[in-house]
């Protein structure tokens, strides 16, 4: 189906354009910034509720401790956890959420990410979303960025550009806007990296939630 107003030809063909489009613009992202997948997972557990640059500095302080380990981490006092996580807010709660994570790690997979990586997709995922804490972003964005499974990561910066794009109402459902580009991209996990990184850069830097710039927006071209 044709959308009122944009060059797309079908869905699929919008995808595959604005996705060339940020690409040009942009470049590749090598998302995501981190050492190891243990780090790509404590990330994406600090990162909700906070800006990227606080978890940098709780990861810096992990990191600088030699903490960056699920075996060292497990064994660790949750008051020293919340201590070292301190700068990406709601430490408290982000400790419970970290060792909920690990408890599920060493229950399951005995402490071993490379085991639990060797699980099946949607097991993973449906196991990894029973934890308390971790929703379907953050487990999205573990089993992308760390496990390296084709499953597309869907946050706000996704749903606003391509709400106000026409592809959806800007109340989708997550899975709805999952589905979206699940069925219209190969699945292929260094594609689904790249695209949602460039969704979160164009977002940030034009597509903003108050006072967009539309005009300067490299997607301009599609409006």
């Amino acid at each position: 189906m044709k959308r009122d107003g944009l060059p797309f030809k079908n869905t699929q063909d919008g995808i595959t354009s604005i996705f060339q489009k940020l690409y040009d613009h942009y470049g590749p992202q090598r998302w995501w910034p981190a050492e190891s997948p243990f780090e790509v997972i404590v990330g994406a557990i600090l990162t909700q509720n906070t800006a990227w640059a606080n978890v940098e500095k709780a990861i810096c302080n992990l990191k600088q401790r030699g903490l960056l380990d699920p075996v060292l981490l497990n064994g660790l006092e949750p008051e020293k956890i919340a201590e070292h996580i301190k700068p990406s807010g709601y430490y408290n709660i982000k400790t419970k959420r970290l060792k909920s994570f690990l408890n599920f790690l060493f229950k399951r997979f005995s402490g071993s990410l490379d085991k639990m990586f060797k699980e099946e997709l949607e097991t993973l995922r449906e196991g990894l979303l029973n934890i308390s804490g971790i929703g379907e972003e953050t487990a999205d964005s573990i089993l992308l960025y760390a496990g390296g499974y084709p499953i597309f990561v869907v946050d706000a910066y996704t749903k606003r550009v391509f709400s106000r794009h026409g592809f959806f109402k800007s109340d989708v459902s997550y899975l709805d806007c999952q589905r979206l580009f699940m069925d219209n991209l190969s699945a292929d996990a260094g594609l689904f990296n790249e695209y949602h990184a460039l969704i979160v850069m164009v977002g940030k830097d034009f597509c903003k939630k108050k006072e967009p710039v539309c005009r300067e927006c490299p997607l301009n071209v599609f409006q």
